[in-house]
Parts: C-alpha cells; structure tokens; sequence
C-alpha cells in the first residue's frame, strides 16, 4: 500500500497540471471563499424612502433606518415613479413607503398603512434588507408612540410591560461567513477530488499501466493506495481551511472536534471510490466526469443546507439521501456549530462508513473484472 502511495505521489510531482489541481487550485478555493464571506454578511445595501407623510414619525424611521449598518438610504422621495425607477435598475434593493396621512392614523389607533418593499430575486440579500427594514420600523414606531405621543398626552404611570426574548441560536449574528463557508468550501472540494481520482484511475485505464495490479493479491492494496494518496491530500486542505477559520478567525467548535475530521475522512473516502467505481463502471473519462458532476455537483443543493427539502419532491428527498454530502453537512451541523453529544453523531458517521465500503466493495468489483479482461 505505501509503495502505491509512493507511486502516485510521484506520478503527481511529474506532471505539472495533475499537481496543481491537488495543491494550487485547493488553496485559490480556500482563499477565494475567504475572503469572500470575511466581513460576515453584507452591510449598507441601498435602500429607499417614500416619505409622502413629512411627520415626526417618518422623520423618526428616518433615524432608526440609517442607525441600522445593514442599510444605506441612498434617497428619500416623495415619487413612487423615481424610486420604482432605481428599484427595476437594481440600484436599491427594498424601499419604505410611508404615505401622507400616515401618522395621523396611527395615533388614531388606525392602519397606518406604512409598507416594506424589496427586491427577493437576490435571495441572501433580499432576506437581510426585509429583516432590517422590518426591525427598524416597528422599532421606530414603537419610539414615536411611547416618546412623541404617548408621553405627552398621558400622565406618567409606573406599570409592568410586556417583554418578549427573541433569541437567535448557534449563529446570532447571522453571518454568512459561519453558515455558508463550513458547507461551500468541502462541497467544492470534494468536487474537485472526485475529478482528480477519475483522472487518476483513468490514466491509468488509457494507458494500460494496471501491470502491478494483475496480481490478484494486490489489488485491494493498490485500490485502496490510489485511493488514499487524494483522499489524504485534500483532508488536509480541509485541515487548512478549518485551522483558517477556528484560529484566525475564531468559528470554535461547540462539540467534539475529533468526529468531524473523522467524518472528513470518511466523507472524501465515500467520494473517491465512488469517482473510482464510475471510471471503471464505464471506461470512459467523459461519460465519468459527467455522472460525477451530476452526482457531486449536487450535493450542496440536495443536501438540506441551502434549500430545505420540507414538503420537497420525492425524488429530491431520494436523491438526499443517496449522497455522502447529506450526512457529512448533518455531522458536520451538529458537532461545530450545534455541540449535540457524541452519540447524536454516530448515526451521520455510520451513514458515512457504509458508503465508504459500499462503493470500495464496487469499485474492487470493476477493477477485478477489468483486469481478468486484461489478463485473458
């Protein structure tokens, strides 16, 4: 096994390309996402403000909106038709309308009929600027009524209010850069694992270099070696990254750290042999990278992490179901940023074995069936 190891880290150190897909194209994708999700989530994304009233109250929603860093009022007008215009030009993503007459009804006990606008096409953004402009309304408003009225029109009373705790859990600050990067990175790296394993095995089969594998003794160690030599490989990247972003960047781990590099391993495990069992299923690179993309690519999407699958289709709750990435991304939730017990992990990280020894048992198959071609 160590000899096959050896033999693939040489193969890799004498071809140029082959050694920058296991090295410098990790490290731009670690660097990449990064510095893409650093500031954590997005800030002074434009807005607007139809202000038809000119009261007290929208010049006090006014003040709450530009408190709030999430928002930026590039402009408060009086025409629907101007703000429309930047709103389909995309150059603001949400508006306030605040219609005359509004604080008048208010007071009245009445709707006041103040409405939030925004641009949902941009699903990440459209979120956080309804969020923000909704929580800085109702916080103006309620300003305005105990402050501006209230206050002045009924004598100071000593009476217990209502309160109600919202309290956001495991990711307060709703940061992109701890939800999204601890799933996008491994989704893109084990991606560019299954390709770099089809190619291995591949150049292997174009070649006809199988000679040491004739020997049926041998063909569990050297499977297995191919195998390990990337799976290793981009464990440590993912090593890398994890170092970046509990270190540096100070994402802690709630939970056990151990079962989630377990966990890695077994994951790129589960997708090597898999890439393997595919290149020798077919024989056939372009037809390989195209199941691979369909099956690999759609990991991230079909895993639960980005887009819900409650009420999903019953294809696409199969489909979860039979990726690696699944149970990886419930591991992975669990112990990083949830710190569930141990035992709650065991299940994902079974999952993960049997697929590990599902597709070795099926790429050990292939091979053995290709090599007593090759040797009859």
């Amino acid at each position: 096994m160590w000899s096959g190891m050896l033999r693939e880290l040489r193969y890799l150190l004498t071809h140029k390309w082959d050694l920058c897909l296991v090295t410098l194209a990790p490290l731009f994708i670690i660097v990449l996402f990064s510095s893409m999700f650093y500031q954590g989530k997005p800030e002074h994304l434009p807005i607007a403000i139809i202000d038809q009233d000119q009261s007290e109250l929208s010049r006090n929603i006014k003040k709450y909106v530009s408190h709030n860093s999430t928002l930026d009022i590039v402009i408060v007008s009086q025409s629907p038709d101007e703000v429309e215009r930047l709103l389909n030009q995309t150059k603001i993503w949400g508006y306030i309308s605040i219609p005359a007459g509004a604080e008048q009804r208010l007071v009245q006990a009445e709707d006041a009929e103040i409405s939030i606008v925004f641009n949902q096409s941009y699903f990440s953004v459209g979120n956080s600027i309804s969020s923000a402009m909704l929580v800085s309304t109702v916080e103006a408003i309620a300003d305005f009524t105990g402050h501006n009225y209230l206050e002045n029109i009924i004598p100071y009373v000593d009476i217990p209010t209502p309160n109600v705790k919202i309290s956001p859990l495991y990711n307060p600050g709703l940061s992109y850069e701890f939800y999204l990067e601890p799933f996008v990175v491994p989704a893109i790296l084990h991606l560019l694992l299954c390709c770099c394993v089809a190619f291995a095995v591949g150049q292997e089969l174009k070649f006809n270099s199988t000679g040491k594998w004739l020997n049926q003794r041998t063909i569990f160690s050297a499977l297995f070696a191919k195998n390990l030599t990337y799976v290793l490989i981009f464990t440590a990247w993912t090593w890398v990254w994890m170092f970046w972003l509990i270190e540096i960047r100070g994402w802690f781990v709630a939970g056990q750290l151990w079962i989630i590099l377990l966990g890695q391993f077994f994951f790129y495990s589960a997708y090597a042999f898999m890439s393997s069992t595919v290149v020798l299923a077919t024989r056939d690179l372009a037809k390989s990278f195209g199941l691979i993309a369909v099956y690999g690519g759609s990991s991230l999407s079909f895993a639960g992490v980005t887009l819900p699958l409650n009420n999903a289709p019953l294809f696409t709750q199969f489909w979860a179901s039979i990726i690696p990435y699944t149970p990886y991304a419930k591991l992975q939730t669990e112990q990083w940023v949830i710190g569930s017990p141990v035992s709650i992990s065991l299940l994902p990280l079974a999952v993960l074995a049997i697929y590990c020894l599902l597709y070795f048992a099926t790429a050990y198959f292939f091979l053995s069936k290709y090599l007593k071609e090759v040797k009859s």
